[in-house]
This record gives structure tokens, C-alpha cells and sequence, in this order.
């Protein structure tokens, strides 16, 4: 089996290199990269931080202004027999934003640039809300009824905005399904390290990848990921309904519960912030351009502002209003980057784990990050009695972290994929090959004890595709959502119905 892996992996040995010159452009040519502060910038990364700076600007600060109103509509969500409710798309949107990654992320984003990253990871957020903004509310623009579902996102709207070429819509529908799926298998990853974890906790020792530990964790994912996505859209939402708020609370909790007996520390946790922010400490390269790219560059990838990888969940909302899932979906950058990364930041700052002065030998741990968060974790727990039930519970919240995401992935490849065909055979199939082929596929991976790199490679390559897809689009795009904010305030307290040709165009559901 190993073999048949590796000659998997052997095969897109060539996708490699081009991932790593689109994600790495223009940094990999020498005249960019030496520009002061510019050189450590990617046309990626410039792309979105530009993008959400012209949208908070055309929107007025919507970020700011709408922020009240979002939470608002949030509390006052209502359920429907038509998709589902604005809280519900809400939580569906926090499965995916709310991974891993905001883990991984920041402690990568300061194992690399120091504390000072952190608050590059705010600012991105801060003008990222903007840019969800846009995205959600041309998600629900362009949006279409299927039966008692909707169905939208970027495909749909990337085609109406694009001349309503079909071809067009085809494409980047594709595009996205690819990317939803080849992203599978490293969820899966996730979730092994997460459980094995806690697994090896519990009992006290480690547990090889062909143990018997490990072959239950590979059924009990795929048999759980099956019968929640096979449900369709409103059982994963059901599903993300009740994991995303648990996870999300016991993971602040546990985290504020080690910050208060490690309060001392708080001065130093602002200090390195905001201090690191612009003057970083010369173990990271004693440049400000290395703090403001990796937290800038961390905080875009943490939470998928401008990637239009939630624009599905935007889509199968029920709204009375475009601009109201809008409002909702900015929200949702706040909770994933202001909240959740800022807890993380908060363990992996005050622990000193990073500095190499905790007593951790940091050479030796600093290239797994997992290793740097629960060595952090422990670090800031008193005593050692404690140290197992911390290890459990965040690595706990990880997988569960890392399940919403997957099962997020599979639903957003079908909710994408209806653009192409809404035959129930045709979603049916995207359902069971993520459940059935990628789910499985990562977890022999994991058993056969291979961590396939260059098959990896290819979500980031389909990514970034999709962030240089869809940015243009809803840059193209900008005048419907202002032409739409500006209706929304102008008829929000007369409750009038939105009409699309209120804003000069002529849609499916919006009539």
C-alpha cells in the first residue's frame, strides 16, 4: 500500500513548484524581494489587504457601522423552511473559518515573525470584514431556489458578473470542487493528530499508526463524515449548529482560565504585540517586513476573507435582504481572527516557548507547531497534574475544529457543484467522494504512515486559483453591493422588499 501511495505522490511532484511560484509571486524574483517591506509582500496577499481597503472604504466602515446591526440579526434569527437561518449559515461559515488553522496559523505566524504578527493579524482582519461583506452579499444577490434549499456562492455570481457565460460558471464550479476536495485529506490529517493525541494522553503512552488505537479513529471518521454529509445541507448545518458554538466557547473558556493564573504575564503578552508590531526582535530576521507578512499573510489564510470559500454558506441563507448576510459574514472574520486567534496568541505569547527561555528545547520543537501550542498549553498550566486534562481539551476543541472544516469542505463542493448539475445522482456523487474516497484516502494515508506533500501541494494550487478568481469578480462586482447597502439603508426601517432591479439587475430569486 505504501507503494501505491508514494507513486500517488511521486505523480504530482510537478504541481510543487507551480504552487509555490503562484502563492510565492512576485517574492520569488530577487529585484522584488529586496524592496524594502514591499519585497516580503505577495501579489496574493496585496491583492486582498488592496481589496478589503477599497471596500472598507466604499462601504464607509461597514465593518464598524454595521457591526451592531450584524449582531442584531444574529440574535433575532429566525428559523425557515426554506435554506436555513442567518445564524445557522453564521455557524455553517464559522465550520470552515474556525479550523486548524487557527491554531497552526498563529503559532506560525509568531514562531516566524515574533509577537508583533499578531497584530498584523488584526489589522488584515480588520479590513477582511469588508471584503467578506462584498462576497456574501453578491453570494445572496445571485442566489437560487432549489426546491426548499438555495443554492449560490461564487461559481454563481463569478458567471452572472462575467458576461452569464455558462462556461464560465462551469469553470470555476470546478475549480472550487478540486479545491474542497483535495483539501479533504489534510483535514483528515488534523483529526489523526488530534485524537492520537489525546489518545496517547489518556493511556500514557504512544500509539503507533498501525495500532489498533488508530484503525477506530479511521472508522469512527469516516462512518461520522459520511452520515453527516450524506444528509445534505440542513443535516450539516444541524450538525455545525451545535459544534461550532461548543467548541468555540470550551476552547475560550479553558484558554481565559489559564490566562487568569498567568495574569502577571499580560503586560508582557501587550508589550510583545504591539511592541513586536513594529520593531521585531532580531531572532526573526530584525526586519519589520517579516512581522507584517506573516501576520497579514496568516490572518487571509485563517479567515478566508476574499477567498470565496464561504460564499456558499452566504448563498443557502435566508434573508429578507442581501446586505443582511452581509452584515453576518463579517461577523464571522471577527470571531475566527479577533476572538479564536487571539486566544491561541495569547497561550503561544505569554508561555515564552517561542524565545527558547521556558525551559522547552526550541530548535527541536519549533518546526511542528502542534508541538509549540500544547508545549505552550503546558507551560502556562500549574503544576503537571494539570497538564493531561489541558492536552485533552484543546486538542479536543483541535479535531473538532478540524471535522467542521471537512465536513464543511464536502457540503460547499456540492453547494458548488449545482451549478453544473442539480441531478440528485451528480450531488449525490460529489457526497460520497468526499466521504467515501478522500475521507478514507487521507486516513490510509495516516495508517500507512505517510505524509503525502506534494499531494497536499494541490489545494494550495487550486486556493490560490480560486483567490485570483474571485477577488477580480467581486471587484467587478463592487457596484451592485454598494448600489445594495445603499438600498438597505434606506428602506431598514420600512421593512420594504428587496427587488434586484432596485439596483439595476434582474435575478432569479430576487423579483
Amino acid at each position: 500500500m505504501s507503494v501505491f501511495f508514494e507513486a500517488i505522490n511521486k505523480f504530482f511532484e510537478f504541481i510543487v513548484p507551480i504552487a509555490d511560484f503562484l502563492w510565492d509571486f512576485p517574492t520569488n524574483f530577487k529585484w522584488y524581494a529586496n524592496i524594502p517591506i514591499l519585497g516580503k509582500f505577495t501579489f496574493a496577499i496585496i491583492l486582498l489587504v488592496g481589496t478589503g481597503i477599497y471596500f472598507t472604504i466604499r462601504t464607509r466602515f461597514i465593518q464598524v457601522t454595521g457591526f451592531k446591526r450584524g449582531i442584531k440579526i444574529l440574535v433575532n434569527s429566525r428559523k425557515s423552511e426554506n435554506g436555513i437561518s442567518p445564524l445557522a449559515s453564521f455557524l455553517l461559515s464559522s465550520a470552515m473559518r474556525v479550523g486548524p488553522g487557527n491554531i497552526m496559523g498563529v503559532t506560525g505566524a509568531i514562531s516566524i515573525g515574533g509577537p508583533g504578527a499578531l497584530f498584523w493579524m488584526w489589522v488584515s482582519a480588520f479590513f477582511g470584514m469588508s471584503t467578506a461583506f462584498a462576497e456574501a452579499v453578491l453570494a445572496q444577490i445571485f442566489k437560487e431556489k432549489k426546491g426548499n434549499e438555495y443554492v449560490g456562492g461564487l461559481p454563481f455570481y463569478g458567471q452572472k458578473l462575467l458576461g452569464d457565460k455558462r462556461w464560465v460558471g462551469v469553470i470555476i464550479s470546478a475549480i472550487f470542487i478540486m479545491y474542497a476536495l483535495f483539501s479533504i485529506p489534510g483535514q483528515t490529517f488534523h483529526l489523526f493528530t488530534s485524537f492520537g493525541s489525546i489518545a496517547d494522553t489518556i493511556a500514557g503512552t504512544t500509539f503507533g499508526r498501525q495500532s489498533a488505537v488508530y484503525y477506530g479513529i479511521a472508522i469512527v471518521l469516516v462512518i461520522s463524515v459520511a452520515l453527516t454529509v450524506l444528509g445534505g445541507i440542513k443535516r450539516v448545518a444541524a450538525v455545525t449548529d451545535v459544534m461550532v458554538p461548543i467548541m468555540a466557547v470550551v476552547y475560550t473558556i479553558v484558554v481565559l482560565l489559564i490566562i487568569i493564573v498567568n495574569l502577571n504575564e499580560i503586560p508582557y503578552f501587550f508589550t510583545s504585540v504591539f511592541g513586536g508590531a513594529f520593531k521585531p526582535n532580531a531572532l526573526f530576521g530584525g526586519a519589520f517586513g517579516i512581522a507584517l507578512a506573516q501576520g497579514i499573510k496568516r490572518g487571509l489564510m485563517s479567515n478566508e476573507a476574499g477567498q470565496g470559500t464561504i460564499t456558499m454558506a452566504a448563498a443557502v441563507a435566508e434573508n429578507d435582504h442581501p446586505v443582511e448576510q452581509g452584515l453576518v459574514q463579517s461577523l464571522g472574520v471577527f470571531l475566527d481572527t479577533m476572538v479564536i486567534c487571539t486566544m491561541t496568541g495569547f497561550l503561544i505569547v505569554m508561555a515564552h516557548v517561542w524565545t527558547g527561555t521556558a525551559g522547552v528545547a526550541w530548535e527541536s520543537i519549533k518546526a511542528s507547531k502542534l508541538t509549540v501550542y500544547l508545549s505552550s498549553v503546558q507551560y502556562l498550566v500549574p503544576g503537571t497534574a494539570l497538564d493531561g486534562a489541558a492536552t485533552v481539551v484543546v486538542s479536543l476543541c483541535y479535531g473538532m475544529f478540524a471535522f467542521t472544516t471537512l465536513v464543511g469542505l464536502i457540503l460547499f463542493a456540492e453547494v458548488s457543484g449545482n451549478l453544473i448539475s442539480r441531478s440528485k445522482k451528480f450531488i449525490m456523487g460529489i457526497r460520497l467522494v468526499g466521504a467515501l474516497f478522500f475521507v478514507p484516502f487521507g486516513a490510509l494515508t495516516v495508517l500507512a504512515g505517510l505524509e503525502l506533500g506534494n499531494l497536499w501541494y494541490i489545494s494550495d494550487f487550486v486556493n490560490i486559483m480560486v483567490v485570483y478568481v474571485n477577488v477580480p469578480i467581486i471587484l467587478i462586482g463592487s457596484g451592485l453591493v454598494i448600489k445594495a447597502l445603499k438600498n438597505y439603508n434606506e428602506t431598514e426601517e420600512s421593512k420594504a422588499k428587496f427587488e434586484s432591479k432596485s439596483i439595476g439587475v434582474d435575478t432569479d430569486f430576487w423579483k
